[in-house]
């Protein structure tokens, strides 16, 4: 992944895994460092263990305070968000955290297309002419959307890229080019505008209209995507020379050749059927590169289509098949990278990073997974000692607690007692007569306050602890006086 301005890092360069926890984000290695930002490779940190790989672009805390450049870089994320397309890297959620910002992307396994130019240049091989119709198509697919892209009232935002260079195009191990980078985009409605006469861009893809000053509308988009097809077909430079004002002079003033006479002064090797399809595009390439707008194509789309019309572009799986060929060796060592940092997310030591985007030493730890292993199983043998416990002093309640006998039981007839009722048989001075049967329902338990009586046969008094019945002419035990005076009796003491 790229930033503005930024130069890729080779995987033999990039730090061991260590994390910075921002939010819910853990920031890791540097994939892509340049003037204003810096790009990480960065993992969503969610809830039952779900976690994802993102691109995270972190603004260099110099700017951080300066309000133009936060002001470009939130832009960045608004003007993103509103591009949905499958040749864009889309913009996931913006970060704003200890005084820093930072914007997270879609990762994107693949490389840059100015890396993998130059690491085909450097075998001696072109890009296939196929590929290069597959990839700048999708370019200029993407910028369509981008121009075309509209605010949450359907409002044409008229967002223009203004930095369309190989080191902003990415092409994915899924063989699908996607533009990325909207840093310096113009669109209407932004905050903070360019300064009168500030160029923003790369000075040999700019538009002579850009440069000039003149009014920045999406041709010069299709102007900066027609010089990188130049270069990818005829395998060199459009614009070089030794300073900017040099190339500014060639931008402006520079008669442009075919890509197909320039590639045979290239170095890179040409057979007759490439110097044909070269032949062919030839046209295409000259009419994106008009210095007056108007001569240019209208729109991305219609460059796009004018391209597949002319030479079929490759299919995904052979764009893919060609970038795993050329960059095996780097993306083979990120991919050990990658799988470093996802085996590690949970269990690493968050850590601040230096100025260079190094992880630095870690100020905080977290409990180690090992750790966490051993602790589950002894807070379950914890937990049952606990319970084993609680479940005996239980019994050992229930145990103890004195017996409660449910006896059935016939009041004993005593003086102070009165008479029960005549039965139709029995005379007034006959005793009462105790059924020898039990009564059809036991008596209830009497409440802890009341006396037990007893039992007809003698047994024992239900509760122990109940006081025996008075005795005859003792209840009460006393007596009253004509002077108000207790006076008890001596038979009841």
């Amino acid at each position: 992944m790229q930033g503005p301005g930024t130069s890729t890092l080779s995987s033999s360069e990039v730090a061991k895994p260590a994390a910075r926890i921002i939010g819910r984000y853990a920031l890791y290695d540097v994939l892509a460092a340049g003037g204003m930002a810096t790009v990480h490779i960065g993992r969503l940190i969610g809830p039952v263990g779900f976690s994802r790989t993102v691109a995270i672009k972190r603004l260099h805390p110099r700017y951080a305070g300066d309000p133009e450049f936060v002001s470009m870089f939130l832009e960045e994320a608004r003007i993103v968000a509103r591009i949905r397309h499958p040749h864009v890297v889309p913009m996931l959620d913006v970060v704003a955290t200890q005084g820093e910002l930072f914007l997270v992307m879609e990762y994107v396994a693949g490389e840059s297309l100015a890396r993998l130019a130059q690491m085909a240049a450097e075998s001696g091989a072109r890009v296939p002419l196929r590929v290069s119709i597959a990839v700048l198509s999708g370019l200029l697919q993407g910028l369509h959307a981008a121009h075309e892209a509209r605010d949450e009232h359907g409002v044409a935002l008229g967002i223009v890229h203004r930095d369309v260079s190989p080191q902003n195009v990415i092409v994915g191990g899924d063989g699908q080019s996607r533009v990325l980078d909207f840093g310096i985009a113009k669109a209407a409605g932004r905050v903070q505008t360019t300064a009168d006469g500030q160029v923003k861009g790369k000075l040999a893809y700019m538009a002579p209209e850009q440069l000039r000053g003149g009014e920045v509308t999406r041709k010069v988009d299709i102007y900066a995507a027609s010089v990188v097809l130049w270069e990818l077909l005829a395998g060199k430079r459009l614009f070089e020379a030794e300073n900017e004002g040099a190339v500014l002079t060639k931008v402006l003033l520079e008669e442009i050749v075919a890509p197909s006479v320039a590639a045979k002064t290239s170095s890179l090797a040409l057979d007759p059927e490439t110097i044909q399809g070269l032949e062919r595009l030839d046209a295409i390439t000259v009419r994106g590169l008009r210095r007056d707008p108007t001569e240019r194509f209208e729109t991305a789309r219609e460059m796009a289509l004018a391209l597949e019309a002319c030479i079929p572009p490759a299919t995904a799986s052979e764009v893919s098949a060609w970038v795993e060929r050329v960059a095996s060796a780097t993306l083979l060592r990120r991919a050990e990278d990658l799988a470093a940092i996802e085996s590690d997310a949970f269990t690493n030591p968050h850590a601040t990073l230096d100025s260079t985007g190094r992880a630095s030493q870690p100020v905080e730890k977290s409990e180690p997974t090992a750790a966490r292993r051993k602790r589950g199983p002894l807070l379950l043998v914890v937990a049952a000692i606990v319970a084993v416990g609680l479940a005996g002093a239980v019994a050992i309640l229930l145990l103890t607690r004195p017996p409660v006998s449910h006896v059935s039981v016939a009041p004993q007839p005593t003086q102070s007692a009165p008479a029960p009722a005549a039965s139709p048989t029995a005379t007034p001075d006959a005793p009462t007569a105790v059924s020898s049967a039990p009564p059809p329902v036991a008596a209830a338990e009497p409440p802890p306050s009341a006396e037990a009586p007893h039992s007809a046969t003698g047994t024992k008094r239900v509760k122990p602890a109940a006081r025996p019945r008075p005795a005859p002419g003792c209840d009460p035990p006393y007596t009253w006086d004509d002077d108000g005076r207790k006076h008890y009796k001596p038979e009841c003491l």
